[in-house]
């Protein structure tokens, strides 16, 4: 159960908002806003109200030391423009000039402080500095899903000493995991691609005690295709890894879940775009040559199958995205999901930076259900854990977020 800010009154009130500010930046420059964008709702709403508007975050790894270049001021510049509306700054996020900031602010007014990771005792989840941040403000509310899996000061131990909401994009996150995992209507599929099974063993486990559909694509389909002897000539595989694989395949019989491999690929014997590349049945690969992508029948395979499923989770992609060819399966996917997803057959739920790559190179970003940009709290979920940030909101008294 968890509280949101539905009803509450933030009129004159000091609302200290944990956001997720950590944007990706380069030479200077923000090169997406969508971290940013989605936030916006939550301070309008709150500064609308009345409200006093701390915001808080981390920016990169400075490692408790001030480091100028992983400063949030550039951030509060970029949020300004797109709430457009003033933005104030404070050059901490604690102590004298955080206070001198926060008295000055008016009602309807936003604040963003200086990155919560100068300071050693955000990352040690320190006592003091929760309290010290908790000193800032009357209400506390938590919209940074993506920093949830980390028990840090203004994630988790700030909710100690201050009333405690999800924000609307928090909200938004917990309605779409829960109505993808823990309610979802069913039948529910799951594509869970990358490099390595080694990274993805909690993941593939929940996985398979929650869905009737498992499809495992990417590097991790070699292992599963090795690991059954299927020859995968040079392709990215873990020998150490088959007797787990095995395993797997084996729980997910008993368990009645199904699971898809590729039945073909596309190959080739260097990795580099646009080199030759030859289509075979798995079980045909040469010796030199190795897995790339999925093939144009297994892919034909997926389009048959997902009519039948109402709800889709999806966790990497099926090839070596980034590499043409080697999009080509998994844009032909994203683009049958997206339509069955507008068509309202379908409530699809993707996440994971490489993933999220993967749709907007496909240009579906915006027609899934829901697209997580949590990276690593979103693959914690997937693999059934608890969140710190989540716990720390939960409420006897709270408001059930609904499925």
């Amino acid at each position: 159960m968890f509280k949101t800010i539905d009803g509450i009154d933030v009129a004159n009130k000091r609302v200290l908002l944990r956001a997720d500010l950590n944007v990706p930046v380069r030479d200077g420059r923000i090169n997406d806003l969508t971290r940013i964008e989605r936030l916006s709702p939550t301070i309008r709403e709150l500064a609308d109200a009345g409200a006093r508007v701390i915001v808080v975050s981390h920016f990169d790894r400075p490692g408790g030391q001030r480091v100028e270049s992983m400063s949030l001021r550039p951030v509060s510049a970029a949020l300004r423009d797109v709430l457009r509306r003033d933005v104030f700054f404070a050059d901490d996020c604690v102590g004298p000039v955080a206070e001198d900031a926060v008295a000055r602010l008016e009602p309807g007014q936003v604040l963003v402080l200086e990155n919560t990771r100068f300071h050693a005792g955000e990352e040690e989840n320190d006592p003091e500095m929760a309290r010290r941040l908790a000193g800032l403000a009357d209400i506390y509310v938590n919209d940074a899903f993506s920093a949830a899996h980390r028990a840090h000061a203004s994630t988790e131990g700030v909710a100690r000493y201050l009333p405690s909401h999800a924000g609307r994009l928090m909200q938004r996150e917990l309605e779409a995991l829960s109505a993808a995992l823990e309610h979802p209507e069913r039948p529910v599929g799951a594509i869970v691609g990358g490099a390595k099974v080694s990274t993805k063993l909690a993941l593939l486990g929940n996985m398979m005690g929650r869905v009737d559909l498992l499809v495992i694509g990417g590097a991790m389909a070699n292992t599963f295709l090795a690991a059954q002897g299927v020859e995968v000539g040079r392709s990215l595989q873990e020998p150490d890894m088959h007797q787990t694989a095995r395993e797997i395949l084996a729980q997910a019989r008993a368990g009645g879940c199904e699971i898809i491999l590729p039945v073909d690929a596309v190959t080739a014997t260097e990795f580099r775009a646009d080199p030759p590349t030859r289509i075979v049945e798995i079980g045909a690969v040469p010796p030199g040559a190795m897995i790339l992508d999925v093939g144009p029948r297994t892919v034909a395979l997926l389009r048959q199958r997902l009519p039948a499923l109402r709800t889709l989770v999806w966790n990497g992609p099926l090839g070596a995205f980034e590499t043409r060819p080697f999009n080509a399966a998994t844009m032909e996917l994203a683009h049958a999901v997206a339509e069955a997803t507008q068509g309202g057959r379908l409530r699809s739920v993707a996440g994971g930076g490489d993933t999220v790559a993967a749709l907007r190179q496909a240009g579906v970003l915006d027609k899934m259900s829901y697209v997580s940009t949590a990276g690593g709290a979103f693959l914690e979920w997937l693999e059934g854990k608890m969140l710190p940030g989540i716990l720390a909101l939960q409420s006897l008294d709270g408001v059930v977020i609904p499925a």
